[in-house]
């Protein structure tokens, strides 16, 4: 009798320690919380890149993660016009997938709005103490990367984030140097330019068919419009086209709770992914619609909550689409 009491009481002592443990566990709250789309970028966007050198080590190549390969040459760096020396660090930014352009909060718009074909895009910026160089360069740096298009062609861009008020950004063609247009060539796109900054990689998208203007209604829209890479707001409206690394964004209001394509950009007939998804105060939400892009075709896109992993998982799906 002692024994079995013995047994009961170490058993009953069992249950209430793992169910202890349980409510333990149910009630950790998140470490950090994701409040707006910056935070969102933040944790999912490409990560910065460092590299630090000397202007005595150039010629530098300085290779990216994913392939890219940026070679500087002696006297190609400037302040202020005045050549500088000594120690310096190199910050990149890489996007290959159509997951990374969205994670990063970035966009494939050209500058008029139309939708481009991303073959892939970068940011560079060199530093001297802290503090950026001359972006326009007095001497051009060489690009490599990495390219399936074997002999195909593609057109070079820049990227421009002051192009109104709604603080995105679109592609515009080099304002100084550069070829317009490329070939792939043994896997690789190599080119030389002489902006620092975003560079891109693209061809428009369906350029010869007829356009029109897509105007989207958000129902149970959380937050604000998102900026470039999430520099304010916590919405993204995005058309993803199928099967190109199309990133369109739609940011232009239309009304409340309502944004559209720049007038007359969207290609008509091309099939695609309407996206919207945001990040508000610890909570996420997304919506998505397939469709064929019709004349004057609104749409609407109900966001719903789910949770981070599954937002996760429906960006990173886009890149199979």
């Amino acid at each position: 009798m002692k024994k079995q009491l013995l047994l009961a009481v170490l058993l009953l002592s069992s249950v209430s320690y793992f169910s202890a443990c349980k409510r333990e566990k149910n009630t950790v709250t998140p470490t950090a919380t994701l409040n707006d789309m910056g935070d969102f970028v933040n944790k999912y966007g490409a990560p910065k890149q460092t590299f630090s050198f000397n202007t005595s080590d150039l010629p530098r190549t300085f290779t990216l993660n994913a392939g890219t390969k940026i070679t500087l040459y002696p006297g190609s760096l400037t302040k202020n016009n005045i050549p500088v020396s000594g120690a310096l660090t190199l910050e990149a930014y890489e996007i290959m997938k159509r997951s990374d352009a969205i994670f990063t909060g970035t966009n494939t718009n050209h500058h008029s709005g139309a939708p481009l074909i991303s073959d892939g895009f970068f940011f560079i910026d060199v530093k001297a103490n802290g503090i950026s160089v001359d972006k326009m360069m007095p001497a051009s740096y060489d690009v490599a990367m990495p390219t399936t298009r074997e002999g195909e062609f593609t057109n070079l861009w820049v990227g421009n984030t002051d192009l109104d008020v709604a603080g995105q950004m679109g592609w515009m063609a080099p304002i100084n140097g550069g070829a317009d247009s490329i070939k792939g060539l043994d896997s690789l796109f190599s080119f030389s330019m002489r902006e620092l900054g975003w560079v891109n990689c693209d061809i428009f998208y369906a350029s010869n068919a007829p356009k029109t203007t897509v105007t989207i209604t958000l129902v149970n829209n959380p937050g604000a419009l998102a900026t470039f890479m999430g520099g304010s707001g916590e919405t993204f409206v995005l058309f993803c086209a199928q099967g190109e690394n199309v990133v369109s964004q739609l940011y232009t209001p239309a009304g409340t709770n309502m944004v559209k394509s720049y007038d007359d950009s969207m290609p008509i007939g091309m099939t695609g992914r309407l996206v919207a998804f945001s990040i508000k105060d610890g909570k996420f939400y997304f919506a998505k619609q397939d469709v064929t892009i019709s004349t004057n075709m609104g749409a609407t896109l109900s966001l719903a909550e789910v949770t981070e992993a599954a937002l996760e998982a429906e960006i990173n799906a886009l890149d199979s689409y």
